[in-house]
């Protein structure tokens, strides 16, 4: 017989009750009754996560900005993929949910958020990425939020919108990635990734109807036009001189 859940936390918040629920080794949170994260699915979170740092494996020193925290599965399989000298920094709005990560939930990602790798914010993750401090900071920059980018999105969109993406990109080093998990395609933030300067593409992660889409966005060479020539400088090409007869 199927237990039932259990609640082992809740706390009130301005977006609703926020639960965290249990059955035996399983968890859920909750969020006004709509299931945001379970334990039992995070085949998209590891894949996000592994897409974003390949190539990072090997790398000294890389940094790697992760938000949200969640349940952690991200950030375990982030730090799965580095090197010990590796610094990630993490981005939680919610201090519950960070509570809870390194709390109740810590054993189902071997305490992913006390690795002395990570350091934990409790910040906006666009306005973290939009300080001037922040300029050229990371090798990977990995979005793994409730709510993907939704079809169309306006310029104004705090998470996916143009200043947004704009502030995605000026943080990134040289060959950095921008790694978002979505419930599906958005077109309108496709917009505003070719809009900041970013070539992407389309990964599909998960099982069955469960499939997510993750973008990988790389910011695209910049093609420097010629400077024009001074009209003085300009040289009439040589006459070919015909040889004697």
């Amino acid at each position: 017989m199927t237990r039932p859940w259990i609640t082992a936390a809740a706390e009130r918040t301005p977006d609703g009750l926020l639960e965290l629920k249990q059955r035996e080794r399983d968890f859920l949170i909750t969020l006004g009754g709509r299931v945001v994260m379970t334990s039992a699915a995070h085949r998209s979170e590891d894949a996000l996560a592994v897409l974003a740092c390949a190539g990072l494996g090997e790398r000294a020193g890389a940094r790697v900005f992760v938000s949200g925290l969640g349940m952690g599965y991200t950030l375990r399989a982030a730090l799965d993929a580095l090197r010990p000298d590796a610094r990630v920094v993490v981005a939680e709005l919610n201090p519950i949910v960070a509570r809870w990560c390194a709390g109740p939930l810590a054993g189902l990602t071997g305490g992913a958020a006390s690795d002395p790798r990570v350091t934990l914010e409790l910040v906006d993750a666009v306005a973290r990425l939009g300080r001037p401090s922040a300029r050229g900071e990371f090798d990977a920059i990995v979005l793994d939020l409730y709510e993907g980018p939704p079809t169309a999105v306006a310029p104004g969109h705090p998470l996916y919108g143009r200043a947004a993406t704009v502030a995605f990109r000026a943080a990134l080093r040289p060959g950095g990635v921008l790694a978002v998990w979505g419930e599906a395609r958005s077109p309108g933030f496709e917009r505003w990734l070719e809009a900041a300067g970013f070539r992407h593409e389309l990964e599909r992660a998960g099982r069955g109807a469960r499939q997510h889409t993750i973008y990988l966005a790389r910011p695209a060479p910049v093609v420097r036009a010629a400077p024009p020539v001074p009209p003085g400088l300009v040289r009439k090409p040589a006459q070919k001189r015909r040889g004697r007869v």
